[in-house]
């Protein structure tokens, strides 16, 4: 493996097309409308930032978006960024960009006055658990959510 190096910066609208196809790996689920819907909100928000980290040759490697919640679980202060998603291409792994991404929005959020950030993971996500932990974030709780659909009603 080479590692290389990289530069974080806030994402803009000439990065939707990476923006886009990175959203798209990181949750598969989604259509690729609604990527491109939350990518518009995201850039018209002053409550929501992205991130991206990219090679000296500006190759994208990875992204990070957080949004301001008016709370989350395990935080103690109102409102509070949220770790909304992060995702580092397969080819650019264990080469940091993970903790790279993190420590830059750190300092943004920080630089706004933010004391905490929150973030989550699916409960079957051990790598993810594995790496919040690596970035500094601690556990606070697990949760498991219900629903119940009223259109029985």
């Amino acid at each position: 493996m080479i590692l290389m190096n990289f530069n974080v910066r806030e994402m803009n609208g000439a990065d939707r097309p990476a923006w886009l196809e990175m959203r798209g790996a990181l949750w598969p689920h989604e259509p690729s409308a609604a990527h491109s819907d939350d990518i518009e909100k995201i850039l018209a928000n002053d409550q929501a930032w992205a991130f991206i980290a990219e090679s000296l040759e500006g190759i994208p490697a990875g992204f990070a978006e957080v949004a301001i919640r008016k709370w989350a679980n395990g935080c103690k202060t109102q409102p509070v960024p949220f770790l909304e998603g992060i995702f580092v291409r397969p080819q650019f792994r264990r080469q940091q960009i993970g903790a790279r991404l993190v420590e830059y929005l750190e300092a943004f959020l920080a630089m706004r006055g933010f004391q905490e950030i929150g973030s989550d993971a699916r409960i079957e996500n051990h790598l993810s658990h594995v790496a919040h932990r690596a970035w500094g974030f601690s556990e606070t709780v697990r949760v498991v959510y219900f629903r119940k659909s009223l259109s029985n009603l």
